[in-house]
């Protein structure tokens, strides 16, 4: 294993770490989320069910981030429902910054039980993708629907249909009562590319991908979220039989909010005067509240 940034025994808390299997043709990345995970969960008093919910959707959001080249480029994911107990549920990663907000029923969620699974939570929903891409390189957007059992079925689902991409996620959430613990992993089988021949992300059953899959689809739940195993060591366990498999550092993840009173004036300084109004309440200034960070800006407009 080529190790070009860091050493074995490093632990990556809040962390994302890239790996490369040349031979294979695949590509891969591994994210563990602890103090940045709570950060981003304090900002609400969420129930059990919706706190595993939204920290597997941001490990996601942090595994396809990762993906992204070029500074400011950016991943959107978003879920809605129409019927379900999720009334929508959106995270967003740029340049190892992540945010994540999910707004619910109360009523509808506790007549669901301690437990509910994915179809409970969003009866006939949809899982939105939206990749922003740096440097006037455009936006596309994928749409599935939300079946399996998680989110990162889901997400799986996407990279097949969209971008035709065989990808394997794995994803893990645990919580004590206290804190909760998030890990994940992506590996990705990458296209031939060259002209006359068969794009080897159209083959599902391709030898190369076929052994990739089986070897990252070992990997066990209690070793994407046990911080004292680094993201390295988790690679090393399951790919120490390639002749190489190259590691790069990621960004280091925080909790990414943008607001601030600033942005906010500026965004309402876009409205006309009738409005902005409309908005102001009895002391005369538009408070703006944000769902991500819960944080209230009382704005003089």
């Amino acid at each position: 294993m080529t190790d070009t940034t860091q050493n074995l025994d490093e632990t990556y808390s809040g962390q994302t770490l890239a790996f490369a299997i040349p031979a294979r043709n695949a590509r891969g990345r591994v994210v563990r989320l602890d103090a940045t995970l709570d950060e981003i969960l304090q900002a609400h008093d969420y129930p059990v069910p919706i706190t595993h919910l939204l920290a597997e959707a941001l490990v996601l959001a942090t595994l396809m981030g990762g993906l992204l080249k070029g500074e400011g480029s950016q991943v959107t994911m978003q879920a809605q429902t129409e019927a379900g107990a999720i009334n929508l549920l959106v995270c967003d990663y740029q340049d190892g910054a992540l945010r994540g907000y999910v707004d619910f029923d109360e009523t509808k969620l506790a007549e669901l039980g301690a437990n509910p699974s994915l179809f409970a939570l969003f009866g006939k929903g949809y899982l939105a993708i939206t990749f922003d891409m740096s440097g006037g390189k455009g936006r596309y957007q994928g749409i599935v629907p939300l079946e399996g059992d998680t989110l990162a079925e889901a997400c799986q689902s996407y990279f097949f249909q969209s971008e035709q991409v065989p990808t394997l996620i794995r994803t893990a959430v645990r919580s004590d009562g206290k804190r909760c613990f998030a890990g994940g992993m992506l590996i990705q089988h990458l296209p031939d590319g060259e002209e006359g021949r068969e794009r080897l992300h159209a083959r599902l059953d391709h030898p190369e991908w076929e052994h990739v899959a089986v070897m990252g689809g070992s990997v066990r739940h209690d070793e994407l979220i046990d911080s004292d195993l680094s993201l390295e060591a988790i690679v090393w366990r399951l790919f120490h039989e390639e002749d190489e498999v190259r590691i790069i550092k990621g960004h280091s993840v925080t909790k990414g909010c943008r607001c601030s009173k600033e942005h906010y004036e500026t965004v309402l300084a876009k409205f006309p005067e009738l409005e902005r109004a409309e908005m102001r309440d009895d002391a005369g200034l538009i408070v703006v509240d944000c769902a991500f960070c819960s944080r209230k800006f009382p704005i003089e407009a």
